[in-house]
């Protein structure tokens, strides 16, 4: 596999049989959607105990680190960047569904990020944000790093394009960050833009986006590599069944969910692709290593 393979704290743990059951949903998690991912998950879990699954947790898991749910063994239910499943964890997760959003920038189960700048930024495209100054949100993020890092590598000269690149931690944190003139350009999940535009449209003041990415699978939900084939397949129509499940209505709409797609784990390999097509040209700036990275 191409790229850079982040490393995951705790990985594989196939032997351990007895590990505690548990959900999370820490993507596109907003106080604003709590409310709505518990509801969805009453009703996913619902229709999981009524297919056969075992253990079945009341209450989704919140609080923990993201990296200690996703390479704990007893994981029966969660989501993950599509970067995750190719990469640092692609050792602990199975992929059960790709989800569909309602969301500019979505088509079907495949997503976007959007390249924003500010609205009085002089940008009219890519290039002319030369030797600025870009923020992301985490080197192993799909859609804030290595999306941007695709459109960028064609535009850069000895492996440079940015003046100086940030770490933020999370895409709320970039946004504040560009708006307060700390940064140039960055990258941002186009779910995630859409949920802000819907309940912080003051987070996005005084930014436009200047471009897109390539589609690439949105982030998936998984479970645990321990997790059985007769196990895999009664998730599996578990969660198909509460996505038509009249009753998870109200949430799905919340969370923008518009359906869900059973697809090959392999479509994810599009994301090494990305990865391996912007250092092959000797593109490390947006790297953990770069010379370019202030934190």
């Amino acid at each position: 596999m191409a790229g850079r393979r982040l490393p995951a704290t705790g990985l594989r743990r196939r032997d351990q049989v007895a590990a505690a059951r548990f959900a999370c949903l820490p993507w596109y998690e907003l106080p604003e959607t709590r409310a709505a991912q518990d509801a969805l998950w009453a009703i996913v879990a619902r229709h999981m105990r009524r297919h056969g699954v075992a253990d079945v947790p009341s209450r989704l898991t919140r609080g923990r680190p993201v990296a200690a749910m996703l390479a704990d063994p007893g994981l029966l239910f969660g989501q993950c960047c599509g970067y995750d499943v190719v990469y640092g964890f692609g050792d602990c997760l199975t992929v059960l569904a790709t989800p569909q959003y309602d969301a500019a920038g979505c088509e079907g189960s495949d997503y976007r990020s959007f390249i924003l700048v500010r609205a009085d930024s002089p940008a009219h495209t890519l290039g002319d944000l030369r030797g600025g100054t870009c923020v992301v949100n985490g080197f192993n993020s799909h859609s804030g790093t290595n999306a941007l890092r695709a459109l960028v590598a064609p535009l850069s000269r000895d492996g440079r394009f940015f003046a100086a690149v940030k770490v933020s931690g999370a895409h709320t944190d970039s946004l504040a960050m560009l708006q307060a003139g700390a940064a140039d350009v960055m990258a941002v999940d186009c779910v995630v833009h859409a949920l802000i535009t819907r309940h912080r449209p003051d987070a996005l003041a005084g930014t436009r986006i200047l471009c897109r990415s390539d589609p690439a699978p949105a982030p998936p939900f998984v479970t645990a590599l321990t997790t059985d084939a007769a196990r895999l397949a009664r998730l599996r129509a578990a969660l198909a069944d509460a996505f038509a499940d009249d009753a998870a209505g109200a949430a799905l709409k919340t969370l923008l969910l518009g359906g869900i797609a059973f697809r090959p784990a392999t479509d994810y390999a599009r994301i090494v692709a990305c990865e391996a097509a912007a250092l092959a040209r000797g593109y490390m700036e947006l790297h953990a290593t770069s010379p370019a990275l202030m934190r």
